[in-house]
């Protein structure tokens, strides 16, 4: 069976059993089930308990859990309430934490929808021979759809008449330049779907004249159905920061095991009768190793940076979207709309000297373009020239009143031209526009200064010149000519000018690309649109130099997979290309090791953004699916926004990476003392469980907290983009917790054989409780910033001084109150208390001095790789 493409008007209706006058009432009823059938279903939503256990599945928040069991079974069996106030406690940190994340996605969804509801289309068919408003969802086959221009295509349509009728298919093909529509035109088998000039496809907009169509094809089984229903069967990958979390969490959770193990084995050895003392301190150990408040610092960390985010006009709707973008080192952007604003404009003017106040006029009268509620309503390129024409004082509306119409000869796509007759201060004028190569040969002389004068060659020869630059620059030309006339005369005309007219890019692109550069990423654009088009674009917004930066969809197709791995490497710009090359192309990128970002707004850019580590959709002028595929929706479709959303990015990923070296180091100081006292004092007590449960709730929740919300770095965007196969332990962040963390255990465990000695048992495990505690609020200090601690200005985190001195206050409270009884410490001299303060304070001055060896190091290796 031939497709509907291939058929006549006539052929067409009979295989619809439709007529132009439209169905009837009683055709809609019978067909509206089977067309019910076809229409595109949004993915069931995960119900609240399976997002909750979605949010719980991380092996180290199973570890969180299986300790908090522990901890609550081994309380009651020894009717000791620390334990059980422990795991309670652990328990609530993970309820929460997954409870928020639940609620942020579902936050994210709302959003979504209520901006799909201001885009959702109706349209006018023909049914009974009446005109009637309906809305998309109710269209059937074989309805007959009225179009103007302005409207959204509900359905695919076999055109049934035209009348200077244009479809902008940008959002289905790429192409920023209007599709001129024919409903006589039969295409061939296997016509691609952007030459099927007697078809208008779904969710495209009309741009100038009418048609009426008959209803072909209904949400899935349109180019835009097909397309939403491949989405279905990609998979969204973890994103780099989850991959990291998971190789921690193994990393630590193995860790935990090893050494409580040794610690059980160990204590069972000394001390045989004892195995539930030996297994509670094996119980303790994994406490103390464990950082309960991570998962929900990290939450609340990414949460800070959504909310943010979204007074910027950016809605995440996943928590790790925001942290992935600031991975990312390729930003793939379609053209129109997203580097471009997707409006056409009078870019450059040629004439013989002087303002031609004729040629204004030209522009207004001889166009077909009106004035809507929202603007010019009509075709991209007389909407432009409307516009020029009113900035320079001459208004379409008043014009039009002033200059009667009383002739017109219509465009034509063979001709390539339009005139029209005007009364203009009591004279007959025919204005006429088009294309050069058409209106040239038809002028006899030009407009020079003022004074119209006979067109000799070297008058042409300069015309022909601009008309040359201007067609470099990938500018749209257009001639404009006129004459005394009482009728549409169009020969022996005087020539007026030319016009360049383009799709400018937005303002806020330039600055974004330079920041882009400027942070180590690469700025690529993907385009359906001509070779010397996107070029013209990329060039001007700093994508790229020259031709050797550009290829075509159809060189694409000629390489192989192996030979396509290097040209990704090479092209900062692809032209004339289809979905399918965007997809190959975003996935050749990631192949290559690449974090990935690729924006869009048309449905042919969906399938590449969900292939893509992030897709970035636009919520103003995007279509439903790219919203639906979106990691990230950007609402005002500002390109600049991207680089805020990477910076905000690169900030959360650094100040988890602060946070996650802060909470592992003071958590191996706790965990290696208690083992190392295990070993080498058998029957010795370092800490007990419910001391280990003080210094993790005066040390791990509120400080990591603080140090996860500490402002943005000042150099962060001079750094290239990190590694995506390096994780959070990486380029020395691992070799820092060791070492630092081995540190704080030093001096924890000197204090511990101070008091031992000088006091007792009692006095160490009191001396070693505060040194631990007062170390960990010390080396806040000197882990909050990447720079030195005595050049940064604490007081531009308040919640670092609100969890430093709430961490004082308790250690006071418990020092001169009778809670020091009640977690069973013991007063201290003074000094004790000098030591104990002397130990503390050491930890900043080795963090700085630490930090300075880094920085020299990690120089050394820059400069020894390049």
């Amino acid at each position: 069976m031939k497709e509907f493409y291939e058929l006549t008007v006539s052929q067409t209706l009979r295989e619809l059993e439709t007529q132009k006058d439209g169905l009837l009432t009683s055709q809609v009823f019978d067909r509206s089930l089977e067309s019910k059938r076809h229409q595109i279903r949004e993915e069931k939503r995960d119900g609240f308990f399976k997002k909750f256990l979605m949010q719980i599945k991380d092996l180290m928040v199973m570890v969180l859990l299986i300790s908090a069991v522990v901890s609550i079974i081994v309380g009651a069996i020894e009717k000791s309430s620390s334990e059980i106030v422990d795991g309670a406690i652990i328990l609530g940190i993970v309820a929460m934490n997954a409870t928020f994340g639940v609620y942020q996605e579902r936050k994210s969804e709302k959003a979504i929808e209520s901006l799909k509801k201001l885009t959702r289309p109706e349209a006018f068919v023909v049914r009974d021979g009446k005109t009637l408003k309906v809305k998309a969802e109710d269209i059937v086959f074989g309805d007959v759809v009225v179009l103007s221009a302005g409207s959204i295509v509900p359905a695919d349509l076999r055109l049934i008449s035209t009348n200077n009728f244009k479809v902008n298919e940008a959002s289905l093909t790429g192409e920023s330049k209007a599709v001129e529509k024919d409903e006589n035109c039969i295409c061939g088998e296997k016509t691609p779907v952007s030459e099927r000039k007697n078809i208008a496809f779904c969710g495209c907009v009309v741009e100038s004249g009418s048609a009426t169509g008959a209803v072909i094809k209904i949400g899935d089984q349109t180019e835009i159905g097909k397309i939403a229903k491949s989405l279905k069967e990609t998979k969204r990958e973890l994103t780099p920061l989850q991959n990291d979390i998971q190789k921690v969490g193994k990393i630590l959770t193995y860790l935990i095991l090893f050494i409580a193990g040794v610690t059980f084995v160990l204590e069972t050895i000394f001390n045989p009768g004892e195995i539930l003392v030996a297994f509670l301190t094996a119980v303790s150990i994994s406490v103390a190793a464990i950082p309960e408040s991570l998962p929900a610092v990290i939450t609340i960390i990414m949460s800070l940076g959504v909310a943010k985010l979204s007074k910027e006009r950016a809605i995440v709707k996943k928590l790790n979207a925001v942290e992935t973008l600031g991975a990312c080192d390729i930003i793939c952007s379609d053209k129109t709309g997203t580097i471009t604003q997707n409006k056409m404009k009078v870019e450059k003017i040629f004439s013989f000297g002087g303002e031609d106040k004729l040629m204004l006029l030209n522009m207004a009268l001889c166009n077909n373009a009106r004035l809507g509620t929202s603007g010019y309503v009509g075709s991209s390129t007389e909407v432009a020239l409307l516009e020029f024409a009113k900035k320079s004082g001459v208004k379409k509306e008043k014009i039009d009143f002033e200059c009667k119409r009383f002739d017109e000869n219509p465009f034509d796509s063979g001709r390539k031209m339009m005139s029209t007759c005007n009364f203009v201060d009591g004279k007959k004028i025919c204005f006429t526009k088009g294309a050069l190569d058409k209106i040239l040969p038809r002028c006899k002389f030009y407009v020079c200064k003022g004074k119209v004068v006979l067109l000799t060659e070297n008058a042409k020869k300069k015309i022909l010149n601009e008309n040359k630059k201007m067609c470099d620059e990938a500018l749209r030309v257009m001639a404009f000519a006129c004459k005394i006339s009482d009728r549409c005369d169009e020969s022996e005309l005087v020539f007026q000018g030319l016009c360049g007219i383009c799709d400018p890019p937005r303002k806020e692109i330039f600055d974004a690309v330079k920041t882009c550069k400027r942070a180590g990423m690469r700025a690529i654009m993907i385009t359906g649109d001509f070779k010397n088009t996107a070029l013209a674009v990329a060039k001007k917004v700093g994508i790229a130099e020259s031709e050797k930066d550009v290829v075509s969809g159809e060189e694409i197709d000629s390489f192989s997979d192996e030979m396509f791995v290097k040209i990704v490497e090479q092209k900062s710009v692809f032209a004339r290309v289809t979905p399918e090359h965007k997809a190959r192309i975003v996935e050749t990128l990631r192949k290559n090791g690449h974090t990935v970002a690729m924006t869009g707004d048309g449905v042919n850019d969906a399938p590449s953004m969900k292939k893509a580590d992030i897709g970035i959709g636009m919520g103003k002028t995007g279509t439903d699916v790219t919203k639906d595929v979106a990691d990230i929706l950007i609402t005002d479709d500002n390109f600049a926004t991207i680089v805020v959303a990477v910076k905000e990015g690169r900030k959360i990923y650094n100040n988890i990476q602060k946070t996650i070296k802060y909470l592992f180091s003071a958590n191996m100081a706790e965990i290696l003392a208690l083992f190392f006292i295990t070993i080498l004092l058998p029957g010795k007590t370092f800490l007990l469980p419910v001391q280990i449960l003080f210094v993790n709730l005066i040390t791990d929740s509120l400080p990591a907290v603080a140090l996860g919300v500490e402002p943005v770095e000042t150099n962060i965007m001079d750094e290239k983009p990190r590694d995506k196969n390096k994780g959070l332990l990486s380029s020395g962040g691992g070799t820092s917790i060791l070492i630092l963390g081995s540190f704080q255990t030093i001096l924890t465990l000197f204090s511990y054989f101070f008091g031992l000695y000088s006091g007792g048992e009692k006095t160490a495990i009191t001396m070693a409780f505060y040194t631990l505690n007062l170390i960990q609020l010390f080396y806040m200090f000197t882990a909050r910033t990447n720079q030195s601690c005595f050049k940064s200005n604490p007081f531009k985190n308040k919640l670092f001084l609100v969890a430093f001195l709430a961490g004082m206050t308790t250690l006071c409270i418990i020092a001169f109150s009778g809670a020091r009884d009640i977690l069973k410490l013991e007063k201290l001299n003074l000094m004790c208390w000098l030591v104990v303060f002397a130990l503390s304070l050491s930890i900043v001055l080795i963090g700085e001095f630490y930090k300075k060896v880094e920085e020299k190091v990690l120089k050394r290796r820059k400069l020894h790789f390049e």
